[in-house]
């Protein structure tokens, strides 16, 4: 393991020498220079003439250029507007004090959310897992090959399994034991390893149930991956269940966890299509195959500032 990583029995784990590095120094460094002047605007409002050209034309006069701008309401007339803007704007650290007291200023009286993200920093992820690895690796291999713009502080497991495969990317591992005993203990481990460290948590197949407590230190910022099987076929084997009722699609769906079990507002879903010839190994071959894809792109969505959470539901702007 890593150093900083933790064994199997709590303690702390020495360096392994040759770990290559998941993104390299130039790798952060060129990223950092691409979005050095680049801002995002996410904006939920009542739906109104004039949005759009009132937040256009405050980017005007600070002098940004728009590059991108995506758009969407559920009903013109009274409906929820929602919008997104991607904008460059030369010494925009400088600006950007400016152009959030001129939307706090249009916000001002019209219940309207906004958020402004500077993405030349790369939003700091903890990815949790049990022994399950092909959500974890197909992250880690994304973030390696330039695909996920993401810097992975930690890999936190309630198994000691997968140390070894995280130790090659030089990757503090976290093995954090949970028993029905230990629970609390062991999220307010957690919680202390994240604290001040993580933007996002990634579940990626992390066999155990959050607490409201945990879910409140990160709203709307949990991702996780589950088979799309709900609710027909739920416990611990819904691949022979699915099976034997002749199923024809596997699917995966990647969505922010509340308190609800399964059920936050989903980010993304995909499936594939089956037959009679396939076997049980053959499902689950297939099923880990959509939930890696479904779970890197619900990630990569996330960290570029694309997904407005709805009441239960979200807006895209993939």
């Amino acid at each position: 393991m890593t150093e900083g990583a933790t064994n199997a029995d709590g303690g702390e784990a020495g360096a392994r020498g040759g770990a290559r590095r998941l993104v390299t120094p130039a790798a952060v460094a060129a990223h950092a220079e691409r979005y050095r002047d680049v801002g995002r605007v996410l904006v939920t409002c009542p739906d109104r003439p004039g949005i759009v050209a009132a937040i256009s034309g405050l980017l005007f006069r600070h002098g940004a250029n728009i590059t991108e701008l995506q758009q969407y309401s559920t009903d013109p007339f009274g409906g929820t507007f929602f919008l997104r803007i991607e904008f460059h704007r030369e010494d925009l650290a400088g600006e950007l004090p400016a152009i959030e007291e001129g939307l706090a200023r249009l916000a001002a009286g019209a219940a309207t959310r906004w958020r402004v993200a500077t993405p030349a920093v790369r939003q700091r992820v903890a990815i949790f897992v049990s022994k399950a690895d092909h959500a974890l690796q197909e992250l880690l291999w994304r973030t390696h090959s330039g695909e996920l713009e993401m810097d992975v502080r930690m890999v936190v497991s309630n198994h000691p399994d997968l140390g070894d495969a995280v130790a090659g990317w030089g990757i503090p591992y976290h093995h954090i034991p949970v028993t029905t005993e230990t629970r609390d203990e062991a999220e307010r481990r957690a919680l202390a390893l994240l604290a001040g460290q993580v933007d996002l948590v990634v579940l990626a197949r992390y066999m155990q149930v959050l607490t409201p407590r945990f879910l409140a230190a990160f709203p709307d910022r949990i991702i996780n991956i589950h088979h799309s099987f709900l609710p027909a076929f739920v416990g611990a084997d819904p691949y022979s269940a699915a099976a034997r009722r002749g199923v024809k699609l596997i699917g995966a769906t990647a969505h922010y966890v509340t308190a609800e079990l399964d059920a936050g507002p989903i980010i993304e879903q995909d499936i594939e299509r089956v037959d009679h010839r396939h076997q049980v190994a053959d499902l689950r071959r297939i099923g880990r195959h959509v939930e890696r894809a479904v779970l890197a792109r619900a990630v990569g969505w996330h960290t570029q500032d694309r997904v407005i959470v709805h009441s239960n539901t979200t807006i895209v702007f993939a």
